[in-house]
């Protein structure tokens, strides 16, 4: 469905509009929202988000519905991949008075980054990173009391946000309440679903950048966290209904336990692009069947709290006072009726970062299990941890819409760029063609998606060679995937984030690596391809970038490239006779 004007249904600028004009180039604004955020108090913090809704998040653990066991492989004589309950964060758009609405107590409550038990968590961290405890705590001590901007268990948004951002009305449009898309539009909105699989090494709040700036445009994001191995710690909370005769002595005694980081035997380091041995696809394919049961948990929480039954799900939260990795908090200050018949259950979007990505993946490809999914966006995409199409079965394909984001530094991994082209093809082959689109953002990392980059942006310039500014490369992504949904979701949905600005970055020309001859000078060495980026001459970099970004730009475009100052680049995108065909087959379903 082709994207409706709202302009006249935006409320006057006046004290809104400024003499200075706004630069696309630069990051969204930010303003502190305390003492505690300002740069000269110790501690780190994360950025407010940019959208015009208020966030809010609370946790939620619940026990599985069937308990069950993945593959064989075993630690100790204990199977590891195990579905016993699913945790996970929730971002959804706060109504508009939620300082008036909260209590003072609730109002200090924000959920911590790190999660709990701290200690805990930092012991995994350093075990995944396999380094001592010593040397991993001077890493996180900025960050032992950094908590998401957002507040915790808020009253779920009742109102149309303005229909422009901060970088137009300042953080005052987070306290306001916007006009009715349309005459026949809801009074209070239906927010569209998302839902978010982390990477290896991830956590359920790893990315709260990315899925606390979706819920500030007004999408409801389920973050899961999974309990396959793939981050660094993870605690749980023992159900009755999830005992099996897998489960301990011992974890039955103190009620919960805990998994750590699954390395895969003989072969620990099978995600590096250098590895000789390659990928453990036994195990990362068990992983994968693991994650998607437990996106399948999450949803299915999310329908029960749609249809009603809100405060049955809070009675079976295992994230409850008392429990391990619990707030005293736990869900109390909810009003769950306001989330009955709030959610679009259809058109869920799945996104996911790496392994996340690959999650996603393979969740697209299972359009039968996963029907009320109908678009994909998945970050950085680890291409060696996803499984290829059957050959045996030819309804094994991705045919939904598609939107991929590339890191800089994952673009030089010649191997991993072309098996996401061959997705981006997938997809928009016949029978049932869909539209993708492929972009990259110019001087990223692979962690430039997640909040790493936002925390500690100086050693991951210094060490990862991350030169695009970190809120920017946050600000890119974002946009680049609220174009996409825009296209793609249907009107009323896509409505929820009219205020996001268009920078058309899934409309410009599409280009090649070969028309770019200046990755020449940013790619690093082959021992680094994937890791990092390489800033040549870079002394004189640090010393004076805009210096040096000057005659970097002439210099690339005397040797011949189109678009020197691109922020971002556009590798693939649908054909107009594609998109038209596929957007005119979703109106007439819906029609229907």
């Amino acid at each position: 469905m082709p994207e409706q004007d709202n302009s006249d249904l935006e409320p006057p600028l006046s004290r809104r509009t400024t003499s200075k004009p706004l630069d696309p180039q630069e990051p969204k604004p930010r303003p502190p929202r305390g003492f505690r955020d300002h740069r000269y108090v110790p501690g780190k913090s994360l950025p407010t988000y940019t959208g015009p809704y208020s966030v809010g998040t609370f946790e939620l653990e619940h026990a599985a519905r069937e308990p069950r066991t993945f593959s064989h492989i075993a630690r100790k004589g204990t199977p590891v991949l195990r579905l016993e309950t699913v945790l996970m964060t929730v971002y959804y758009p706060a109504s508009h008075d939620v300082h008036s609405s909260l209590t003072k107590k609730a109002k200090q409550s924000r959920e911590l980054w790190l999660g709990r038990p701290r200690l805990g968590l930092i012991a995994g961290y350093s075990g995944f990173a396999k380094l001592s405890p010593a040397l991993t705590w001077p890493f996180f001590v900025p960050i032992l009391f950094t908590k998401l901007p957002a507040y915790r268990n808020a009253k779920l948004a009742q109102h149309w946000a303005p229909s422009i951002n901060t970088k137009v009305g300042g953080v005052d449009v987070k306290t306001e309440a916007g006009e009715k898309p349309s005459p026949d539009a809801n009074d209070r909105p239906i927010f569209p679903l998302m839902v978010f699989s982390h990477g290896l090494g991830g956590t359920r709040t790893m990315y709260s950048s990315i899925c606390g700036e979706f819920a500030s445009y007004g999408f409801v994001v389920c973050a899961v966290e999974h309990r396959d191995g793939s981050g660094p710690r993870t605690y749980i909370n023992n159900a009755a209904l999830s005992s099996t005769a897998t489960v301990k002595a011992k974890e039955r005694k103190h009620g919960h336990h805990s998994v750590n980081y699954l390395f895969p035997k003989d072969n620990p380091w099978d995600t590096s692009p250098t590895n000789d041995k390659g990928v453990d696809s036994e195990l990362r394919g068990a992983q994968i069947d693991l994650r998607m049961a437990e996106i399948e948990e999450a949803l299915e929480c999310i329908r029960f709290i749609n249809n009603g039954h809100g405060l049955d799900v809070a009675k079976g939260n295992l994230r409850r006072k008392g429990a391990k990795g619990a707030s005293s908090h736990g869900l109390d200050g909810i009003e769950w009726q306001d989330w009955t018949d709030r959610v679009r259950m259809t058109h869920i979007t799945a996104c996911g970062h790496s392994f996340g990505a690959s999650t996603v993946v393979e969740m697209l490809r299972h359009d039968d299990r996963f029907t009320q999914v109908s678009q994909g966006v998945i970050y950085d995409i680890w291409g060696a941890g996803t499984r290829p199409p059957e050959a045996d079965s030819p309804e094994h394909r991705i045919r939904t819409p598609l939107l991929v984001i590339n890191s800089e530094a994952f673009t030089y991994w010649r191997s991993n760029f072309d098996l996401v082209r061959s997705l981006v093809k997938e997809t928009q082959s016949d029978p049932d063609p869909a539209p993708a689109w492929m972009t990259t953002i110019r001087g990223t990392i692979h962690i430039s998606q997640s909040d790493f980059t936002l925390l500690y942006p100086h050693i991951c310039s210094l060490l990862l060679k991350a030169y695009a500014d970190p809120r920017r490369a946050i600000d890119l992504n974002i946009n680049a995937s609220l174009e996409f949904l825009r296209l793609v979701l249907p009107s009323e949905l896509a409505h929820v984030s009219r205020s996001s600005q268009n920078e058309n970055l899934l409309d410009k020309a599409v280009t090649d690596l070969e028309d770019i001859p200046s990755l020449a000078f940013t790619r690093p060495k082959d021992t680094f391809v994937g890791a990092r980026n390489h800033i040549p001459h870079e002394t004189r970099y640090r010393l004076s970038p805009k210096v040096y970004k000057r005659k970097f730009l002439a210099r690339a475009q005397q040797i011949g490239d189109k678009e020197p100052g691109a922020e971002s680049w556009l590798f693939a995108k649908p054909s107009q006779v594609l998109l038209s065909g596929w957007l005119e087959k979703q109106h007439a379903r819906v029609q229907v």
